[in-house]
This record gives structure tokens, sequence and C-alpha cells, in this order.
């Protein structure tokens, strides 16, 4: 029972002016107990205050209560660096941010845990080229997210005769993180959670600093009795373990928690996909569909969240979801998103493989990936993208920094305009029967988070997929390379823009087979 407390305890190891680290994105591996514990003590005691905290992502869940919302309490946190926030899963955080009540920064996931390696294994920092030439640039924005927040985290520094981006170690006070089982040596494993989420990466942080470990399990079990082939985070690592009989692989606003943990998306089982979403004859089928054209037999592909997640859905309609290897950057290889049965983005149905985070940043870093498809928010006629900050709401930019890094061919899916759009799709056509009130396609956007010309330089396809028209990103910029059938090109296209682009010598028809309620026939070469 040693390192087994509960958790009015473990909150009480937490003290002002910390720097913490922890775990979880969304629904999933979020330490809920221990952060509602926390937030509980602060608001009776004040204690503890002015904190500062690094996730990789956000801990986060449907009720907008619980995750880093809980830190989002005048006084209870002075700093975050994220890699991702949710205005609709953390509403008062966000507020605080832009309200200037807390120092804010958003940084690239793969960034973040890399960071922690490098202080987990006390290196002098982290050097890296990804975020050059964007917001992550300290040049630009360095990723602060508001007035009050100055200090860079990052500097240009020159080695080999290249620009990279040098971070300083931030050492780690505590590590809150999350298993399934522990047994009474402080061992974690993981055999119910669909992902890893760079939890020994985050302990090994807090360890090699000084700091305390905290983790939240399901289940207590007795020394020696895990399987030592399933333990992620070694007893040596843990300081206090927090039993919560209660814990759902999900959030419980994900799915239905009385149906117990799933085993497809933790690599127990696999099933037949006969229960998956289908998806409607509808905008976003034709834009998942063409985006699909773009895929190559035996591709290892990423998928954005959203309406890219669509793209894996047509691929198992057309027969040749298994020609290729879907990945997210939270670890999963292969399979179908959870999206495709209505619940987290995050994990993967039949996953090939579960890989921790930090290692996924390493194969997208180094060019592991064929393709990518993402989401955007704004793009300019430079093809430059905004996916982190506009219309007043804090989105950051999760792994999209790493992803489009080194990425082959980069397909960016999006609806043409946004905000009460209504289109039809029938008879091998389009037809909009309201426009969106929110453009797309924008004179400036509001945040670089990709920037076009780089990827021109680096030889990279990219390619803008949206219902009506697709776009491909030229020498001179956007270029308008096909249009549906069914829309005018002046009223439909050039009338929702900002501004007008080039227009492809070779302007073309987008396939009828893309408005067509049968499969499309793809076949992947």
């Amino acid at each position: 029972m040693g390192k087994v407390v509960d958790v009015a305890s473990a909150v009480g190891m937490i003290r002002s002016g910390a720097t913490l680290a922890v775990i979880g994105t969304g629904a999933v591996l979020e330490p809920d107990l221990v952060l509602r514990a926390l937030e509980q003590r602060f608001l009776e005691t004040g204690e503890p205050r002015d904190l500062s905290v690094v996730c990789p992502m956000l801990p986060s869940d449907l009720s907008g209560t619980g995750g880093m919302n809980t830190f989002a309490h005048p006084g209870m946190l002075r700093r975050i660096i994220a890699g991702a926030y949710n205005k609709r899963r953390a509403p008062r955080l966000n507020e605080m941010i832009l309200g200037n009540e807390v120092e804010a920064y958003n940084l690239g996931m793969g960034t973040i845990l890399h960071l922690l390696r490098c202080v987990a294994g006390r290196s002098p920092g982290l050097l890296t080229d990804v975020g050059l030439g964007t917001y992550l640039d300290p040049r630009i924005e360095g990723g602060r997210l508001n007035e009050v927040t100055k200090e860079d985290l990052a500097e240009v520094i020159t080695l080999g005769g290249r620009e990279v981006l040098y971070y300083r170690p931030i050492p780690i006070d505590v590590a809150i993180i999350r298993g399934t089982t522990a047994d009474d040596k402080g061992n974690i494993s993981m055999e119910e959670e669909p992902n890893y989420l760079g939890a020994l990466t985050l302990a090994m942080a807090a360890k090699n600093s000084g700091g305390t470990v905290i983790a939240q399990v399901k289940w207590r079990v007795l020394a020696d009795s895990l399987d030592v082939r399933l333990v992620k985070v070694p007893g040596i690592l843990v300081d206090a373990i927090v039993v919560h009989p209660k814990q759902t692989q999900l959030s419980p606003q994900s799915y239905d928690a009385a149906l117990g943990p799933n085993l497809a998306f933790s690599g127990g089982l696999r099933i037949p996909y006969d229960d998956a979403r289908r998806l409607p004859l509808a905008d976003r089928k034709v834009i998942a569909r063409r985006a699909a054209q773009a895929l190559r037999r035996g591709d290892v592909v990423n998928i954005g969240v959203g309406l890219p997640a669509e793209v894996p859905l047509v691929a198992l309609e057309e027969g040749c979801l298994e020609q290729v290897t879907f990945t997210n950057e939270h670890g999963t290889l292969g399979g179908l998103p959870g999206t495709a049965y209505d619940t987290s983005f995050v994990v993967a149905a039949n996953p090939d493989a579960i890989l921790d985070s930090a290692c996924q940043f390493d194969l997208y870093n180094g060019g592991g990936l064929d393709s990518a498809f993402l989401g955007l928010a704004q793009v300019d006629a430079q093809g430059n993208v905004d996916v982190s900050k506009f219309a007043g709401e804090v989105t950051g930019c999760g792994g999209f920094p790493h992803i489009v890094h080194r990425a082959r061919r980069i397909v960016f899916c999006a609806t043409f305009t946004s905000g009460g759009l209504e289109t039809v799709v029938a008879d091998g056509r389009l037809t909009v029967l309201r426009e969106g009130r929110i453009r797309k396609f924008v004179r400036a956007i509001e945040q670089l988070t990709f920037n076009a010309a780089q990827a021109l330089a680096n030889g990279q396809e990219v390619l803008y997929v949206t219902e009506r028209a697709v776009f491909r990103l030229g020498d001179q910029g956007l270029e308008l390379a096909e249009i549906a059938p069914g829309i005018d090109l002046e009223q439909d296209v050039f009338g929702q823009m900002e501004f007008r682009p080039r227009v492809s010598a070779n302007l073309r028809a987008m396939s009828a087979r893309l408005f067509q309620p049968e499969p499309m026939g793809l076949v992947l070469r």
C-alpha cells in the first residue's frame, strides 16, 4: 500500500509556484479525479497558487468544467504552455487567455513532448527546425497568445549554417499522469488506454528534475503481479498512486461508459467495421472523396481532426482502407478513427500499433509521412493557412507544425464558407442553397500556422479541397484547378473570396463521380 494515497493527500503534495506537467488530450487519459481535487483544494484554501502548467495537448471534457478548466481560477494559474486549446471544452481558460489574466503559450505538441524528453535527459535544451517561419518563430509571435506573455521560450540560433529554434529546458516539479493499473511498487500499465500520450516522458521529466509523480489509475493490484510487458511507467518513477474505480476509458460525455472499455480502441481485439458510420451524400462527403483521390497505395497518412477524419470512411467505402496506413499524432497507426463511431478522434479502432506520442513525432519530423489531410480556418492568396487562432478563439496548433513539416503531400480539407452554409448534392452536381456567413479565403490570415513559401521551397505538393473548388499551391500562390458541376465561378467561388486567385490554364470540372450516391470506384495507384 506504500504508494497508494487518497486524492487529497496526493494534491497536497503540490506547492504554490510549482511547475506541473499534465497528461491528457480531450477525452483521453484525463486524470479527472486528481484535477478536480486540486481545484477543490484551491477553492477551499487558496492553495496552491501561481502554478505553471505544461500540457503537450489539453485534457478536457465535453462538460467544459473538467481537464484544464479546473485551473481556470484567478490566482491559481500563472502560466500555461499547451499544444492546443478549446473554447468549448475549456471556456473559462479561453476567456482568461484572451482577457490577459494568465500568461499563455501555444507550442507544437511534438515540441513540448521532445522538450520534456530533453528535461528528462538533463540535456541543454531542444533544437528543432519545426515552426521556423510561422507564428511559433520568436521573430513573429513565438507562440505567445496575449499581451501579458512577454518572455520568449525559444530563440533562433545558427548551427552548421542553418537556422534552428533553441528551447531552454523547463524543470518539472510535479507530473500528473494516468494509467489503467498500478501494482504496489508503483508500476503502471495502460491496457485499457487507447493512447499513451507521453506518460513515461512526463514522469521522467519530473523525476529527473527532483520532482514528484502522481498517477491516477483504475485498479490496484499486488506487487509483481503485472505482466512486465504491459508496464509503461516503472514504479521507480512514481511517488503517489490515486485509485479511481469509476475511471472510464474516455470521458463519460464521449461515449456510453456503461459499456465499459472498448478493447478495439486499446488494441485488445479487432472488430468488423459493420457498425462504422457511413457518410451521407453531402458536401462533406464530396470533400472527403476528392481528398481521398490524393491517396497512393502504401501511403503512411496523417489524418487531422474534423472533416479530414472522414477520408478513412471514404477509403472504407471504396474498399481500400487496408491499402494505406492512417495515423494520428497521438500515436495510433492503422485502423479507423474513433470519429467513425461518433467518439473521440484521438483513438482508433483496430490499430496495427499504438506508439508513444513522442515517438510518433520522431516519425513525422523525420519525413515518415507520405500524405497529410488537415483542416483549415483561413487561407490567403499566397496559400498560407491559419488553424490556430481566429475569430476570437484560441485553438492552438496541436501536432500541425510537425505534420506539415516534411509530409510529401498536404491536402487541406474544408467547406468553402462556414456558419450556416447549406448545400445540396444531387444529379451529379452541387447547389448552394444558402451561403455561409464566414469566409475562409481571406485577404489576410490572423495567424501564420502554415508557411506556403516554405512548402514550395521544400518541394511539397499542396492541395486545398472544398466542396465547390480545388486549388493547388503554385509558384505564384493559390491557383484554382477544379470547379464543381453546378457552381457559378463568379458568384459561388470568386464572389465568396476576399481576393481573386490565379486560374489554371487547364481549369477543369471536378469529377462527376464525387457527386453520385454510389461508390466512386477509387483505385489507388
